[in-house]
């Protein structure tokens, strides 16, 4: 008697064609009633992918260089749904544009420019080093910093940090973006990239806020394989913004960078 295997686990279950409903798994760290940003930011890419496979002729030979997301509002652990159109056609060059709903209600926009693979690896270089591998760093226990069932979900492997505001962290996730479907490794990739605001931390979670407001990712290299490398660093100004800034690696190097604005204030109560 065969017995089949058990589901994989998933941040997302398909409700329809463009609906999505969050598994516990993508509860955020600041409010567990809200989603983390990071598998939601993959599950935006997931739709990008899903708009060009559906469109004749695919995606044409291009490929992303640019997502940027703009977070409008609370974002809900509820059903989600995400519309995708083309801003900007072309052969060369394309813009699209992906708007998130949640109870009728913008809560995110995300803008992708998409550019034409060519052969460039005569001239490829870049002066950023690459990480030390994965292997090579210990298991950091995120979840003792953080609450919510995103961190809980991922495996973060850290250097130690040598002052607040510095670290260097591989993250990797068993699940799945979306039950049932399987995922671009870019989307799974950039599914783990927001967590680069929680692995060097300036300030203690439980006395300060730092949301971020937004997440621009840029890319020169299309990322590979299942960890995602950050290489990251958190500024707070006088007067209550942050930036969080990250060089991004895979295995085999450098890819791109990531930047995210914060908010920065006392918590309530602490």
């Amino acid at each position: 008697m065969s017995t089949s295997a058990p589901a994989r686990e998933s941040y997302y279950v398909r409700t329809g064609e463009h609906r999505f409903k969050p598994t516990a798994h993508a509860g955020g760290a600041w409010d567990p009633a809200e989603q983390h940003f990071s598998p939601l930011a993959g599950l935006v890419v997931h739709a990008l992918d899903r708009h060009l496979a559906d469109r004749p002729g695919g995606a044409d030979g291009l490929v992303v260089g640019r997502v940027g997301y703009e977070i409008l509002g609370r974002v809900a652990l509820d059903e989600c749904e995400i519309t995708v159109e083309t801003v900007r056609p072309g052969r060369t060059i394309e813009l699209l544009e992906a708007t998130v709903v949640i109870g009728g209600r913008p809560v995110v926009r995300a803008r992708a420019w998409l550019l034409a693979r060519l052969d460039t690896s005569a001239v490829a270089d870049s002066p950023t080093g690459p990480l030390p591998a994965p292997g090579d760093l210990p298991v950091w226990p995120m979840d003792e910093a953080w609450d919510g069932g995103y961190v809980s979900s991922i495996e973060v492997r850290r250097t130690p940090t040598a002052r607040p505001g510095r670290a260097t962290a591989w993250i990797s996730s068993r699940l799945d973006l979306v039950a049932g479907e399987e995922s671009s490794a870019l989307a799974s990739y950039v599914a783990l990239v927001d967590t680069a605001n929680g692995i060097a931390v300036q300030q203690d979670p439980t006395a300060w806020m730092f949301p971020n407001l937004d997440l621009t990712i840029h890319l020169y290299r299309q990322p590979r394989g299942a960890w995602t490398g950050l290489d990251t660093t958190v500024s707070f100004g006088p007067t209550g913004q942050g930036l969080t800034s990250t060089v991004l690696h895979d295995v085999d190097g450098p890819v791109g960078r990531a930047e995210q604005i914060l908010t920065v204030r006392p918590r309530p109560g602490s």
